[in-house]
C-alpha cells in the first residue's frame, strides 16, 4: 500500500494528536499498527491519525484535496463511529454533518446543518436522511416525521410559518396521502392529498361541481392513483393551502 503513497510525519503534530507511538515512517516495508502517522496520498488527500493493520483506525482527520474534511472515528480505513464532515467545495459547499457514520457513510443519529440555514436532526441511513427526524426551515416552517432518501416521506407533521398545520402522509417532500390540513383560522381540510393539492380542489379546478356525480367520480379516480392503503374519509371544504 505505502509504495503508492507519499508519506510524511511531523512529530509536533503527533505529540498533540495521539498518545500512540509514532508509526515507522522510515521503513516502507514496516507494518503500521497501533501507531500514529500522517499520510499524503497521490490524490492530494491527507490523513492524520491512528493506524491499525496499515489502515486508518481510531481517531483521525481526513482532508480531501478539495478541502472537504472529516474529523472523527475510523474503522478498517473507513469513516465509522462519531464524526464531523464539513463540505467546503462542490454542490454541498457550506454544509456540515455531525453524528454517526458507518462504512464511510452517514448512518445513525446526527445533525445536518445546511448552508442556507436549514437544519435536520434525526436518523440517516446509507448516506441520506432516512428515518425519523426534525427538519427546521429558515423560513419558519418545521417538519417532524419520517424521511426517505433525503425527502419527507411517510407520516409526519409540518407546521407552517403562518400558523397553518398539516398532519398526515408525505411523499417526495409534498403533502401526499391521507391527512388533515388545519388553517390558522380554524377551518380544515381532511382527506386525501396528492402532490401538495387537496384532491377535491383538483376536481373543482377542472370545472366540476361539488356534489355532482362527475365530481365524486373524479375524486375517487384520483384517490385510486394514490399508493396508500387507507380508507377514504373526506370533508369537502372550499379552501386552499398556501404555497
Amino acid at each position: 500500500m505505502k509504495n503508492l503513497l507519499i508519506i510524511t510525519l511531523l512529530f509536533s503534530v503527533k505529540a498533540m494528536a495521539s498518545s500512540l507511538p509514532t508509526c515507522p515512517y522510515y521503513d516502507e516495508n514496516a507494518r503500521w499498527h497501533n501507531c500514529f502517522g500522517i499520510i499524503t496520498y497521490d490524490t492530494g488527500n491527507r490523513y492524520v491519525g491512528d493506524f491499525k493493520d496499515d489502515l486508518p483506525h481510531g481517531q483521525g482527520n481526513y482532508t480531501y484535496a478539495s478541502g472537504n474534511k472529516y474529523v472523527g472515528e475510523f474503522k478498517d480505513g473507513l469513516f465509522h463511529g462519531q464524526g464531523t464532515f464539513t463540505w467546503s467545495k462542490g454542490p454541498f459547499k457550506g454544509d456540515k454533518y455531525v453524528g454517526e457514520f458507518k462504512d464511510a457513510k452517514r448512518h445513525g443519529q446526527g445533525n445536518y446543518f445546511f448552508s442556507n440555514g436549514d437544519k435536520y436532526v434525526g436518523e440517516s441511513k446509507e448516506g441520506s436522511l432516512s428515518g425519523q427526524g426534525i427538519y427546521t426551515y429558515t423560513n419558519g416552517n418545521k417538519y417532524v416525521g419520517e424521511f426517505k432518501d433525503d425527502k419527507r416521506y411517510g407520516q409526519g407533521t409540518i407546521t407552517f410559518y403562518n400558523g397553518d398545520k398539516y398532519v398526515g402522509g408525505h411523499k417526495d417532500n409534498l403533502l401526499h396521502g391521507l391527512g388533515t390540513y388545519t388553517y390558522v383560522n380554524g377551518t380544515f381540510e381532511r382527506g386525501y392529498f396528492i402532490k401538495d393539492e387537496y384532491v377535491p380542489d383538483i376536481c373543482s379546478g377542472m370545472g366540476l361541481k361539488k356534489g355532482s356525480e362527475s365530481f365524486e367520480q373524479c375524486v375517487l379516480k384520483i384517490i385510486d392513483k394514490i399508493d396508500w392503503n387507507e380508507k377514504l374519509f373526506i370533508v369537502f371544504k372550499n379552501v386552499r393551502s398556501p404555497k
